[in-house]
């Protein structure tokens, strides 16, 4: 890769003007990008129309290519070419969960796409945000997200029984999510001591009895071997508006993918209508997670390595080359919801259907389940008495 491409210089082709919505062609009314007809659909009469052919990509690449940058180039200096939404935006920062929603500049917020709180305000980029690469369709439509979270609902066997009655799916908002993905192919020479499992005889008394048994034991031999492994896409989401713990549970988007589910390049079209989170760990928080997580990888690929039976002492040595990334957005359906005054969010990946959720816990239920096992243990720890009485 080159530093041209690397960085989209000046020296390419002239940003395009952004438009700030897109217009139908029957009306002129604002059209909408619809995930499932992947259209542009007008919110007044309904006329459908496809992708605009003049798109707005990024400088210097064409609509069919997206680009991996070199990382250790970006991270010296990274240029302002490739910045901006490519398309007129407003933003807002929620006060409570710190998350900064990027959105069309017409529309009005009157709360927290993230949490739902009213406390927000305009937020004032000081800086370019790096525009996205890549996006990824959504394949999960809106009913079929309200059907996922009533069915995640009927399975909360601790939750309140007025929790799974209300069965809350109003709430459910479409969001894009700023990812941040990094390859890197990892050279590894690792070492460590193998363990042999093998057993002897020994004797032991029970009750004044003399009885043998087979004991184990651990033969230690010095081991060592190589590793060579590209890592493709190692994902490392930039949000905050969205519960980490939630986000890694219904990972991973299929970024490699191909076919008509893969990666498109990104075109403000696809989120016209849609509100995008504005990332917030930047590329070089990212870049760092990304090899902390590459590591711990590397280090199970190692392990798994080993022979014999068991380990210990294991030594890594790794070294990283060919270091690329792109920024991308990731599509979910949020849902945000209180109940008795706490906060609480489900998640679903809009691609691959998994959901993931916080949900109050009925104490009522936790104390019967208490109860119960304590039933039955006085139960079997009676039985077993009685046995030995007779």
């Amino acid at each position: 890769m080159n530093q041209e491409t690397a960085t989209h210089t000046a020296a390419t082709a002239p940003e395009k003007q952004a438009r700030s919505k897109y217009s139908c062609v029957a009306c002129g009314g604002e059209a909408v990008w619809n995930p499932a007809k992947q259209k542009l659909i007008c919110a007044f009469c309904g006329t459908e129309a496809p992708m605009p052919k003049e798109s707005e990509t990024m400088p210097g690449i064409q609509s069919t290519d997206i680009v991996e940058h070199d990382l250790v180039a970006a991270l010296r200096d990274i240029q302002g070419e490739s910045r901006g939404w490519a398309r007129a935006t407003r933003m807002i920062k929620c006060r409570q969960c710190q998350a900064i929603s990027v959105f069309d500049a017409s529309k009005q917020a009157k709360s927290c796409e993230f949490c739902g709180a009213s406390a927000i305000v305009d937020y004032d980029e000081s800086g370019d945000v790096i525009r996205p690469e890549a996006i990824l369709p959504i394949r999960v439509s809106e009913p079929q997200a309200r059907d996922r979270i009533r069915g995640w609902y009927g399975k909360l066997w601790w939750a309140p029984n007025a929790l799974k009655k209300k069965a809350m799916t109003d709430t459910v908002k479409g969001v894009y999510l700023p990812y941040w993905t990094f390859d890197a192919l990892v050279d590894a020479r690792w070492q460590a001591e193998a363990g042999y499992y093998y057993y002897v005889t020994e004797t032991y008394y029970d009750n004044g009895e003399q009885k043998t048994r087979q004991a184990q034991r651990v033969r230690w031999e010095y081991a060592s071997g190589s590793l060579n492994h590209f890592f493709d896409d190692t994902l490392v989401c930039g949000s905050k508006g969205v519960h980490q713990g939630l986000l890694r549970n219904i990972e991973p988007f299929p970024t490699t993918e191909k076919g008509t589910g893969a990666l498109k390049p990104y075109d403000p079209a696809y989120v016209s209508g849609w509100t995008v989170e504005r990332y917030q760990i930047d590329l070089i928080a990212a870049a760092k997670t990304s090899r902390e997580r590459m590591m711990d990888a590397t280090r199970t690929l190692c392990s798994q390595q080993v022979p014999g039976d068991t380990q210990r002492n294991l030594q890594v040595n790794a070294n990283f080359s060919r270091q690329t990334f792109k920024h991308i957005l990731a599509p979910v359906w949020l849902m945000t919801y209180v109940y008795s005054s706490k906060d609480y969010q489900v998640i679903i990946n809009a691609v691959t259907g998994k959901i993931d959720g916080e949900y109050p816990k009925s104490w009522i239920k936790i104390a019967l389940a208490v109860i119960a096992v304590l039933i039955v243990i006085f139960v079997v720890l009676g039985g077993m008495g009685g046995g030995r009485h007779r």
